[in-house]
């Protein structure tokens, strides 16, 4: 485990060690674990009782596994439709801890419990009466705590709508959040004490690529904001999960008709990079209230699809290996992908600046995203 405590930033503290030795990952994993592949996409699973030495490699491998599809409703070996929760690479769960900066004598809220991996490291390392996990899904949560109990580990897991964050035992020294929103509640700020962070996995309904915020609580408590330290990807907030019209409700014979044909050399690799890269990420932050689907390449052909959320506005270039210029269709009142160029060009003339430079700052009147200065907003 000592080689999944090195971070981006560095080293977690060796004091950390021990923790991860004495609460490992396997003890907090169903018989039944799905890996994911991040390079392609696919999960494959694998079950314990079945192949335990498959299960013990994957339970040690520093990759992600999916523990819930469909918030519980899925039975058997094959995926489901939706992953809901997940064990979090401990590549990633270090890092993330090494950004929370905990120290003994702390207390922490921590929103979704999960597996309740996260929860027991911090547990073992402040002790009893420090830590506070709470999930919106009632299975997690027993199952949690069962965890917990059988390392002896004492932590208040609670079931509840992490979206209000936990008022009976506030105020806390840290908050960290283990799920993906786009809107940050004011209550998460209201309950971490002046001085206090935040971290929480922070993005837009343009894609699934987050970036976590470390946002510190102002002295006078009204506000937190803070820049962002590295590019994830978690499963969403479920009262923040997008549910948005079918292609059908969007791309219809009129629209079709309509809709106003140019042509762009842009390629998709250029303009969205992968789920991990700051293009996505600053798109979203120029493209508000704009979802980004991409079909699979299949023959060297790509379509790629814009919706918007605040109208049946749509777009739709289909991207070609051999082809250098592309034909763009737009319908609706908005251009959309005119507004993705947009941002991209706006990005590439300040000098294509990456998630250190981008921060996020909270308050009783929203949120807002800003590059290099609280001042700068984006």
């Amino acid at each position: 485990m000592t080689a999944e405590l090195k971070t981006t930033s560095g080293e977690l503290g060796v004091e950390w060690k021990p923790v991860f030795d004495a609460v490992p990952r396997s003890a907090f994993l169903p018989d039944l674990i799905w890996r994911h592949d991040l390079a392609t996409g696919d999960v494959s699973a694998i079950d314990r009782r079945a192949d335990p030495d498959g299960w013990w490699a994957a339970a040690g491998a520093n990759t992600p596994l999916v523990t819930q599809w469909d918030d519980g409703r899925h039975e058997g070996r094959e995926r489901g439709r939706v992953a809901t929760i997940s064990s979090s690479m401990p590549s990633l769960v270090s890092a993330m801890l090494a950004d929370l900066d905990v120290r003994p004598g702390q207390r922490v809220l921590e929103i979704g419990t999960g597996t309740g991996w996260n929860a027991g490291l911090l547990a073992h390392r402040l002790g009893a009466g420090s830590v506070v996990s709470v999930d919106v899904d009632e299975g997690a949560v027993k199952a949690a705590r069962g965890r917990l109990a059988r390392l002896g580990l004492v932590a208040e897991v609670v079931h509840g709508d992490g979206f209000a964050g936990y008022g009976p035992g506030a105020p806390y020294d840290r908050m960290v959040v283990t799920c993906g929103v786009r809107t940050l509640p004011f209550a998460w700020v209201e309950q971490t004490r002046p001085g206090g962070v935040v971290l929480v996995p922070w993005g837009t309904h343009f894609s699934s690529t987050e970036a976590t915020a470390r946002l510190v609580v102002a002295e006078d408590g009204l506000s937190a904001q803070g820049t962002f330290t590295r590019p994830v990807t978690f499963m969403r907030l479920r009262s923040q999960r997008l549910a948005h019209a079918s292609y059908d409700t969007y791309v219809t014979e009129e629209s079709r008709e309509a809709a106003r044909i140019s042509t762009t050399s842009r390629t998709h690799r250029e303009v969205f990079a992968g789920t991990y890269d700051v293009n996505r990420f600053v798109l979203g932050l120029r493209v508000p209230d704009c979802t980004y689907l991409a079909d699979r390449p299949r023959e060297g052909r790509r379509p790629v699809w814009l919706y918007s959320l605040s109208d049946r506005s749509w777009a739709c270039v289909v991207h070609r290996d051999e082809r250098t210029e592309l034909t763009v269709h737009q319908s609706g009142p908005r251009s959309l992908w005119d507004e993705v160029e947009a941002a991209y060009e706006w990005w590439t003339e300040r000098g294509r600046p990456g998630f250190g430079r981008l921060g996020l700052t909270v308050d009783g009147g929203g949120q807002r995203a800003w590059l290099d200065e609280p001042e700068g907003p984006i």
